[in-house]
């Protein structure tokens, strides 16, 4: 079946929302950003402007396409004008209850043939689904970050996600340049499945004083050919997030490996996040998203 879309949003303006926000007005659709904190809508648009304009600098993307994206874009903090939207991907912080909730008030909001992906890292499609009002229409969409610059997405289904929401979904993902792979509904799926623990591990190591985080990334990176150090990427996740995906995590596989390091809680505690507070395992001077 062809799908066609003319509008799609979405809903939170972090650092990851922004991200995809980009694939899609890359792609041609009108895009809506929807949050709450007018503070988290006027980050967003400045690091989506300032992101189109890196490409244009670097010559991957042409002045006139950069400008009709950034047009396309609409920032808005009242969720009713997400009612337009076809497609709505939800992208808020890794809480089940907060997710849920913003769900079931996009589902008063929606269209009834509105189809909502969610971007969760490491909770269960099918609890999200439950509380969505319309659970035969929730897809899980894990967005690799940086989601402008890695087009990976995972796709799992919930258990009561229709055949048909599932086709749409995908199809979505292919027209606005993304590239799908399918996974179960398990914590983690593939990726975090692995990169919990693993960044969990190196906020141990540098608990332990075992090597500052320079040295880590700079270590990671050359023996492995990683673009970026583990410091590096969990500062650009933040850590708050990499917090309550431990914690989610923890509470559905009791794997030890997963359980939040001290030293991660005292960084939260402190308000080192990372990049969007300029401050996690190393100081950053601006709050732009990485460019193209």
């Amino acid at each position: 079946m062809a799908w066609e879309w003319s509008a799609a949003a979405v809903a939170g303006a972090g650092t990851m929302g922004a991200g995809i926000a980009i694939t899609i007005a890359r792609s041609g659709l009108n895009t809506f950003v929807f949050d709450e904190s007018p503070d988290a809508l006027d980050r967003a648009k400045r690091q989506v402007e300032a992101f189109f304009e890196s490409s244009v600098r670097k010559g991957k993307l042409d002045a006139a396409a950069a400008a009709a994206a950034t047009a396309r874009l609409s920032y808005v903090k009242d969720v009713s004008a997400l009612a337009e939207a076809d497609v709505v991907v939800e992208a808020i912080y890794e809480e089940l209850a907060a997710k849920q909730r913003l769900l079931s008030t996009l589902n008063a909001v929606c269209r009834d043939d509105t189809l909502f992906l969610t971007n969760t890292s490491t909770l269960s499609i099918t609890e999200l689904a439950a509380g969505s009002g319309r659970p035969d229409r929730v897809v899980g969409a894990h967005y690799c970050l940086p989601a402008q610059l890695m087009r990976l997405v995972e796709m799992s289904t919930a258990i009561q996600t229709s055949a048909a929401s599932w086709d749409q979904a995908w199809a979505f993902q292919r027209a606005t340049g993304q590239h799908p792979v399918e996974t179960k509904d398990r914590p983690g799926f593939v990726l975090n499945f692995f990169c919990v623990p693993y960044h969990n591990d190196v906020i141990r190591m540098v608990e332990a004083g075992v090597a500052e985080p320079a040295d880590i990334d700079k270590a990671v990176k050359a023996a492995m050919g990683f673009a970026m150090g583990p410091c590096e990427l969990i500062d650009l996740i933040g850590l708050d997030t990499q917090l309550r995906a431990s914690e989610a995590f923890f509470s559905v596989t009791n794997n030890p490996r997963t359980f939040p390091p001290p030293l991660l809680r005292r960084m939260v505690a402190a308000g080192q996040l990372g990049r969007k507070t300029r401050r996690g395992f190393f100081d950053y001077g601006s709050d732009a998203l990485f460019g193209a």
